[in-house]
């Protein structure tokens, strides 16, 4: 950590030049000149990984990925039933109760922090193309990982948003006028680029430091993607590979290690780094950790709260509770750490996935090809880990009840984290059915006014 604030503002100059008014909407960025791009930050492998660090330092304070109030984590929680409200800010309060309008400022915020995103990502990819400064070595990692980041957010961006513009160079004038893009060629754009981020990419982690993206990190959303197309044999593949992986990555057997820095269990995560300064904590632990009866923004779902398996470590060692008066609150305590300003050893990494999943990934592909006995393994290596009785598996099991099983075990095992239960719900059909209010037109959320009103290309989406 010393070496890194001694660094960060050096990376926090580069960065600067690749992305000029993060916190703005994507429209207004202003392109830094190519000069500077390409012979300054680009002139050597030394500060083009720096530049590369930026962005992952980014990642932590950008309103998409940062884990607080702005994140997909968060605002998908809201959308979903994991969480119940317990403020009044209105634009918290339509995310809860499906009335979003077009001109919600936090739905804005995580728009536009998803694409500054994209915009460095892009930004690194051409400072990298045919630079005969940099070794090859160095060409191959900067460009398999912003690929990857790239198509990472543009996941979470199809997946709320439905069509997107693909926004795949820095050149502001075409940007800003760029119509939405079909689904389907998001689609198509996340495919390409992954499997070309898996061919470029190394096996092992830099330093051992579980923050950047590796090979299997790629692989990983290769096997989520499959999963979403419902390419079930491709995604037990993918899956496969990655689980198979056992000198990188285990089930951490203490739960209350799974969120630790460098976990065995994490593909990848993101440093409180981010801060710059001495806090030592993740926004989201920030953010959920409950300390006085107003100490946080939500509670847990109250039926969530009382649908465990006796004995679940996970109900255990991952709600927290605090009793004031005649109230108890139960909250996230998957990060332990709600406030840290020591300046010490950073402990926890915000976590963007992780092994648990793919063993789901793989325990729903292979129901879905009726391979039922394979798929109530995965599912009990979750299970085991949990501390509850393993599924039995008979042939009176059907393939429907071990679906509605696999869709339990994400619930309890993913909850809180990136959104995985509002966008399940809603790729099963069942969101309408389980959340109370929902309607049709508000499966996508709005496409920003904002943004509109400065592309005319730019459409809305049906209900706003």
């Amino acid at each position: 950590m010393n070496m890194y604030l001694k660094t960060y503002k050096t990376l926090l100059g580069l960065l600067a030049l690749l992305l000029i008014g993060a916190c703005e909407p994507f429209v207004e960025v202003e392109v830094p000149n190519d000069r500077i791009t390409s012979f300054t930050v680009f002139s050597d492998d030394a500060t083009a990984r720096e530049a590369m660090d930026g962005v992952y330092i980014q990642l932590f304070n950008t309103a998409f990925a940062a884990g607080g109030n702005q994140s997909v984590s968060f605002l998908g929680g809201l959308s979903a039933d994991t969480y119940t409200l317990t403020n009044t800010v209105p634009e918290m309060e339509a995310f809860a109760g499906h009335q979003l309008e077009a001109t919600n400022r936090l739905n804005l915020a995580l728009w536009s922090g998803a694409y500054n995103t994209i915009y460095m990502c892009n930004a690194i990819l051409e400072g990298v193309a045919d630079n005969s400064s940099l070794s090859l070595e160095t060409r191959a990692a900067l460009e398999g990982e912003s690929l990857f980041i790239r198509v990472f957010v543009y996941f979470y961006l199809t997946n709320l948003y439905g069509d997107v513009p693909l926004i795949t160079q820095t050149d502001y004038m075409v940007n800003a006028l760029k119509p939405r893009s079909p689904q389907e060629e998001v689609y198509d754009l996340i495919l390409e680029d992954l499997n070309r981020a898996a061919e470029l990419l190394d096996t092992r982690y830099p330093d051992n430091e579980r923050t950047r993206a590796n090979r299997f990190t790629a692989l990983g959303l290769l096997a989520r993607v499959h999963l979403y197309l419902e390419n079930w044999e491709q995604a037990e593949t993918y899956s496969s590979e990655v689980l198979a992986a056992t000198d990188l990555y285990e089930l951490s057997e203490d739960l209350n290690a799974v969120f630790l820095a460098n976990s065995r269990e994490a593909l990848w995560q993101v440093s409180p780094e981010g801060w710059g300064g001495t806090f030592m904590h993740t926004r989201d632990g920030n953010l959920l950790i409950r300390i006085t009866p107003m100490g946080s923004p939500v509670i847990m779902n109250e039926a969530f709260v009382q649908n465990w398996e006796a004995g679940d470590l996970r109900e255990a060692n991952w709600i927290g509770s605090l009793t004031s008066g005649n109230e108890t609150y139960f909250y996230p305590y998957k990060y332990k750490i709600r406030y840290d300003a020591s300046g010490g050893a950073f402990t926890e990494y915000s976590m963007v996935m992780r092994l648990a999943e793919q063993y789901l990934i793989r325990a729903e592909a292979r129901t879905q090809q009726g391979e039922l006995e394979q798929a109530v393994t995965d599912l009990n290596a979750i299970r085991q880990r949990a501390g509850v009785e393993p599924l039995n598996f008979t042939t009176a099991l059907t393939r429907e009840q071990l679906l509605q099983q696999v869709m339990e075990e994400r619930y309890k095992e993913l909850f809180s984290e990136w959104g995985h239960r509002w966008l399940d719900l809603k790729r099963n059909e069942q969101a309408l059915e389980v959340l109370e209010g929902v309607q049709e037109t508000d499966l996508l959320y709005p496409i920003p006014e904002a943004e509109i009103l400065k592309n005319p290309n730019l459409t809305q989406n049906a209900g706003y």
